[in-house]
């Protein structure tokens, strides 16, 4: 479920660069927090999916 989010959220920031930089910089955080909780779970040993 989180590999999912991930991939809606990099499909949202790349619209989001291409039509407006407020809502772009606003799904860049969040792109960024979910490729850190991402990594907390590649550390911890969990699966992805």
């Amino acid at each position: 479920m989180l590999y999912t989010i991930a991939i809606v959220l990099i499909i949202l920031w790349l619209l989001g660069l291409v039509t407006s930089t407020t809502i772009g910089g606003f799904i860049h955080i969040l792109l960024v927090l979910a490729v850190i909780f991402i990594l907390l779970r590649i550390i911890q040993g969990r699966r992805i999916l």
